[in-house]
C-alpha cells in the first residue's frame, strides 16, 4: 500500500513539474511573440530605404554582387590627414557672366574625405547686382554663411509663399530640402556665400535651365508660348533667351 502511495506521489510531481513548465514555455513564447510583433511595427512606422545619391541607377548586370550608393571606399590603411582637407573654395569665382555670380561646388568626386557623410560644401561669389537665379537641390537642405557683403537670400515652399531675409557678414541662412531658392548681392561690394549642403550629391533643378535651354522640346515651347501670349515678348526672342546656370 504505502508503495502505491510513493508511486502516486511520485507520479503526481512529475506531472505538475510538466505542466509548470509547460506553463513557463508558454509564457515565453508570448513574450517573444509579443516582441516579434513590437518590432516588426516599429519597422513598418519607422523603417524607410536610403535616399539615393542619383537620378537614376540602372542594374550593372556584371557587377550582380556589388551594392553602393556613392563611391568605394578607400583601403583603410592608405587612408592620410590630406583626405580630410580640400582648398576648392579657396578661390574666388569668376563673375564675369550675364548673372554676374559664380558658384564652386565640391562634393565627394572631388573631396574625399566627404564620401558616405552625407554633405557637400559650395563657395558663391556675387559681383555689385549680382543674382543666383531660382534652383532646388531635390535630395539636399542648404546651410548659407554670409563670408562677405550683403545678400538677399530667399526661398518658396509648397504654398508659394516667400521667405526672404537680408543677409550681412556672419548671418546664416537655412533652405529647407527641395524648395526653390535665390540669392541676390544688393551691397556695393563683391559678396561671398559659403554653404554646406545634407547630401554628397545633392542635384541641381533650375527652372531657367529647364525653360530656356538650348536644346528646349516641342511640349516645352508650346507652353512657353503660351505663358508668355499675353506679354511683350514673342516667340522669337523666346528661343533665343540666354540659358542661366547655377
Amino acid at each position: 500500500m504505502q508503495s502505491r502511495t510513493n508511486l502516486c506521489i511520485y507520479i503526481y510531481g512529475i506531472f505538475n513539474k510538466d505542466v509548470n513548465n509547460l506553463t513557463l514555455t508558454i509564457t515565453m513564447i508570448m513574450k517573444i511573440s509579443f516582441f516579434l510583433a513590437f518590432s516588426f511595427y516599429i519597422c513598418l512606422c519607422r523603417g524607410k530605404d536610403s535616399d539615393n545619391l542619383y537620378d537614376v541607377c540602372p542594374t550593372d548586370a556584371t557587377r550582380k554582387n556589388v551594392f553602393i550608393n556613392g563611391y568605394p571606399c578607400k583601403n583603410p590603411a592608405q587612408i592620410t590627414a590630406s583626405d580630410f582637407k580640400s582648398s576648392g573654395l579657396s578661390k574666388e569665382g569668376d563673375t564675369d557672366n550675364f548673372q554676374r555670380s559664380s558658384t564652386t561646388l565640391v562634393t565627394a568626386a572631388e573631396f574625399a574625405g566627404l564620401n558616405t557623410l552625407g554633405l557637400s560644401v559650395a563657395r558663391t561669389d556675387l559681383d555689385v547686382d549680382g543674382v543666383i537665379m531660382p534652383h532646388a537641390h531635390p535630395r539636399a537642405s542648404e546651410m548659407m554663411f554670409v563670408g562677405k557683403g550683403v545678400v538677399i537670400a530667399g526661398f518658396i515652399d509648397t504654398k508659394s509663399q516667400v521667405f526672404q531675409k537680408t543677409l550681412k557678414q556672419g548671418d546664416v541662412f537655412i533652405v529647407p530640402r527641395g524648395l526653390l531658392h535665390y540669392n541676390l548681392n544688393s551691397g556695393f561690394e563683391l559678396a561671398t556665400v559659403y554653404s554646406v549642403l545634407s547630401s554628397q550629391n545633392p542635384g541641381m533643378l533650375s527652372i531657367s535651365d529647364a525653360m530656356f535651354a538650348p536644346v528646349v522640346s516641342e511640349p516645352m515651347r508650346d507652353l512657353m508660348k503660351k505663358l508668355f501670349s499675353r506679354s511683350n515678348l514673342g516667340t522669337n526672342q523666346i528661343k533665343n533667351v540666354t540659358s542661366f546656370r547655377y
